[in-house]
């Protein structure tokens, strides 16, 4: 929807000032536009919306942080109607304004006259907080692990489905209770560097919770993790994907997935180090007589209940890479 492409069919040299525009979502009834500034050519995302729309986005407004590159406002077009413009102020940024823009711009086009202007707001201080947890050291040590673990599945299951299933099935960067979500198989992946872990950390009650999926699989990779040698690094892996992906409708969904993860284009220098080396994989199949903790079997009152397995305790429970690959393809019988 908005790519490249378009804005630089907005940037191209106007006669007057003042801006560039293109509506978006035309059979839409918000008024939502994309557009550049002239001669400035600053980016923009422009929304729209009306007195009943305003009064429930100021108290948002109101308590909006800065952030460094982007820029909220919002003014009066009208008596009746008001305009939020949300601006790319810093170069750096220009590969992230793209799919922070169209996220933004899809989560307004379906609501409510009374509602667009603070669906917009909440997205952009959902964007804000993505991108200062990452902060300018880029993703800490262990979101960077995990990452890379998802990322090694993930082109695994570009080698055995179609570009777009793959893609679309890592659902981990959208919150949802396991990383990988398949029509016969869902998969969550640990990660670890630890020597000789004799345990599997899970991060909440839902993740190992299979109602509702056909087949759950725990997925523990063990690394070696250094500086230099002959390991590959989260670039490479995340170029890997990109070459894949590339020419197909899977490219963009990917972008969008990978930024959500909060790997920022403006920090890939920060990704070639350090470089990893699988030592192991370990896979169970998660049900019955797993051991784990889940939803329905807490007390009221009971919630967000991080704890370890034994990994001796799974031994019971194990499975291979090529079984799992039998289900995801179908072929398991």
């Amino acid at each position: 929807m908005i790519n490249e492409a378009l804005w630089q069919e907005l940037e191209a040299p106007q006669p007057n000032r003042g801006r560039s525009t293109r509506r978006l979502f035309p059979e839409s009834g918000h008024d939502i536009h994309v557009g550049v500034s002239q001669p400035g050519r600053q980016r923009m995302l422009l929304v729209r919306g009306g007195s009943r729309a305003v009064d429930r986005a100021r108290p948002l407004l109101a308590d909006l942080r800065e952030t460094h590159g982007l820029s909220l406002s919002c003014s009066s077009v009208s008596s009746r109607e008001f305009e939020l413009q949300i601006s790319l102020t810093a170069g750096e940024l220009r590969e992230v304004f793209t799919p922070l823009a169209e996220d933004i711009a899809l989560t307004s086009k379906d609501a409510s006259p009374e509602t667009v202007l603070e669906r917009a707001v909440r997205r952009f201080t959902h964007w804000q907080q993505l991108m200062r947890s990452v902060g300018t050291q880029g993703l800490g040590r262990e979101a960077r692990l995990g990452l890379y673990g998802e990322l090694r599945w993930l082109r695994h299951l570009l080698a055995v489905l179609p570009t777009h299933v793959a893609v679309e099935a890592w659902t981990g960067p959208e919150g949802s209770n396991q990383d990988f979500q398949l029509a016969r198989v869902a998969i969550e992946v640990k990660t670890t560097t630890k020597k000789n872990p004799n345990t599997v950390r899970i991060a909440n009650e839902r993740q190992l919770d299979d109602r509702g999926v056909s087949r759950l699989v725990l997925v523990h990779l063990v690394l070696d993790e250094r500086r230099g040698g002959l390991g590959e690094s989260l670039n490479s892996v995340v170029d890997d994907i990109r070459t894949a992906a590339s020419g197909t409708s899977a490219s963009a969904l990917f972008e969008n997935r990978l930024l959500q993860t909060g790997y920022l284009p403006h920090q890939r220098d920060l990704y070639d180090e350090p470089r990893y080396t699988l030592r192991r994989a370990d896979l169970w199949t998660v049900g019955k007589g797993f051991p784990r903790i889940v939803e329905t079997g807490l007390p009221d009152g009971i919630g967000n209940c991080a704890y370890d397995i034994s990994v001796i305790a799974l031994e019971k429970h194990r499975t291979t890479t090529d079984e799992v690959t039998e289900v995801i393809r179908g072929t398991d019988g």
